[in-house]
């Protein structure tokens, strides 16, 4: 089994060397995708410095930024694995959870979502509270019982995640997949994985959380 390990990257050069480092070491077959997203730093830089330390990797850049969403429907676009886990750039999460995604697949989940909150973890007050109203949304309008919907790590079935027609350019993407996995029929079975908030830097605002709450409404109504 295969699996592709999506990166989007937008100014991540002081993680990213490390993040590919972390990746590549995981004891399974691999491509490594990562998408600059048009980075301002050095970021697209380091990645073409170490792309010869790295087996399997595969870089795209776009010339300007686009947005997360947006990066990652490229990185699916070129992925050929059996699987796709999306593994943000900046190492808020650990790259070694995605092991015990892979391990939790079996033949009714090919989807696997790692929780920042099937235990307790220190997380912003904000964030916790935003996580769990769009989390509580979304059970409620597809029936489902999800405890972390916005979570970066989203391990997925590559005929499924290719078949959503996705069409969010920036964080909506988050709640864009998983209403559509959802409304599919498809089961989500989520793992404990740890968490590291990043103290600086975070790109994700409070205009995006309204634009969360119209995604998960639109997907409830429209394809």
């Amino acid at each position: 089994m295969k699996i592709s390990v999506l990166i989007p990257a937008y100014n991540e050069q002081e993680t990213i060397a490390e993040v590919l480092k972390k990746i590549s070491s995981l004891p399974f077959e691999k491509e490594i995708i990562v998408v600059d997203d048009g980075s301002t730093d050095s970021t697209y830089q380091i990645l073409k410095a170490e792309s010869s330390r790295f087996e399997n990797l595969c870089i795209v850049r776009h010339k300007q930024n686009k947005g997360k969403g947006a990066a990652i429907r490229t990185g699916i676009k070129v992925a050929t694995g059996d699987y796709i886990v999306i593994q943000d750039a900046d190492l808020e999460l650990d790259p070694f959870d995605i092991l015990k995604l892979i391990d939790a697949i079996d033949k009714d989940h090919k989807v696997i979502y790692g929780s920042r909150f099937l235990t307790r973890k220190k997380i912003p007050l904000i964030s916790l509270l935003a996580n769990k109203f769009l989390t509580l949304l979304t059970n409620i309008f597809f029936g489902s019982h999800l405890t972390d919907m916005e979570t970066c790590y989203k391990l997925c079935s590559s005929e499924i995640l290719k078949g959503l027609k996705l069409k969010s350019d920036g964080f909506e993407i988050e709640p864009e997949i998983t209403c559509k996995i959802l409304k599919k029929g498809n089961k989500i079975k989520e793992v404990s994985i740890s968490y590291n908030p990043r103290k600086k830097g975070k790109k994700i605002g409070w205009i995006d959380g309204f634009k969360a709450i119209f995604t998960i409404i639109k997907y409830r109504i429209y394809d």
